[in-house]
């Protein structure tokens, strides 16, 4: 990527690798005893068949190990278990083995699991891929790649990313934000692809009757620390290398955005600073949210040189754009989006 006269900007972030997805097991007694809360009893169901290879009971092995019920906590033992499931095509286990991978500082082995699961839309995957190629930390640097993974994170709930997007806002200039939000739209179409594709080619139910969808609980997420504002001293990250957006630095801490280093003024057209956007529209569907914002600038000019916002908000996907130093300018430009026969309502950050 060119960025010309910008300083070297650098996102710190902390492990998200505490979220756990639901495990599937083909023990039907050992799922019941994980709901009963006998850990034990379930992982003494699950031993038998995880090590005679059964990918969903290797994969609950490999839960319980992470969070030390049933068994001692031993997050070696539960990488082994993830990667015999994920060999044989388990798809959460290959998400969790590159997520381990990846916190262990293993980036190199780490990158096709995570790729895999990012092309499924899996948004973990997304956030670390995302971070990597905005430094350029452990894949090749492309701000508008980077963007468009955490668009695609942040709209599947990971407050992580929303908050990392916020953070590249003051860096990549808008026109590849712009570029970026187009590439999160086909992003999502292929994902759907091959979503479609691999669970196709999973593995045939058994016959024994034992359940498929045993759901181990997720791990808590913690609530992210707020983001400091970015200081003119770069802080040293622990193992730099080529990977994709802001620097992901995995950590049991939670995860947050830490700019390390403040950008020098951008060489492209800017929006203003402030406090205030104007609202345009509140979708269920987030690409109806970008149809409406590539309408308006083509029919409101006063839009032509603000930053389009996509704000997760639950389900919702909210779009604003700005942002605005005083009311007064933001109700000046939601007049002209209301002359053009659009709804228009200012907000305050």
């Amino acid at each position: 990527m060119k960025n010309s006269k910008t300083a070297r900007h650098l996102l710190m972030v902390s492990a998200i690798f505490g979220l756990a997805t639901p495990a599937f097991a083909d023990v039907k007694d050992g799922v019941d005893a994980w709901g009963r809360g006998d850990y034990k009893a379930a992982v003494a169901e699950w031993r038998d068949p995880a090590n005679a290879g059964d990918a969903d009971a290797q994969f609950n092995m490999a839960q319980a190990y992470k969070l030390g019920r049933g068994v001692p906590m031993d997050l070696v033992k539960a990488e082994s278990y993830y990667k015999k499931a994920a060999d044989q095509g388990h798809l959460q286990a290959s998400d969790n083995y590159g997520l381990i991978l990846f916190q262990n500082k293993r980036r190199k082995d780490a990158l096709p699991y995570l790729q895999a699961s990012a092309n499924r839309g899996e948004p973990r995957a997304q956030y670390v891929l995302g971070t990597g190629h905005f430094n350029g930390d452990f894949v090749e640097k492309d701000w508008i790649k980077a963007y468009a993974l955490m668009t695609r994170a942040s709209a599947a709930g990971l407050p992580q990313a929303t908050s990392n997007m916020a953070q590249m806002d003051k860096y990549i200039p808008l026109d590849q934000r712009r570029s970026a939000i187009q590439l999160a739209g086909q992003m999502e179409e292929n994902e759907k692809r091959v979503r479609t594709a691999q669970v196709g080619g999973l593995r045939a139910a058994p016959s024994s009757g034992a359940i498929q969808t045993a759901q181990l609980p997720a791990s808590k997420a913690i609530t992210p620390a707020p983001v400091p504002a970015p200081t003119p001293t770069p802080t040293p990250l622990p193992t730099p290398k080529p990977v994709a957006p802001p620097v992901v630095k995995p950590a049991p801490a939670p995860v947050v955005a830490t700019p390390v280093k403040k950008p020098a003024p951008a060489p492209v057209r800017t929006a203003a600073t402030g406090n205030w956007r104007v609202q345009l529209g509140a979708f269920g569907d987030q690409n109806k949210a970008k149809v409406l914002w590539n309408n308006l600038e083509k029919r409101v000019s006063a839009l032509n040189s603000l930053q389009p916002y996509l704000v997760a908000a639950g389900k919702i996907t909210r779009l604003q754009a700005g942002p605005f130093a005083t009311k007064a300018q933001a109700s000046k430009v939601c007049g002209s989006v209301k002359a053009s026969g659009n709804d228009c309502i200012v907000k305050s950050r």
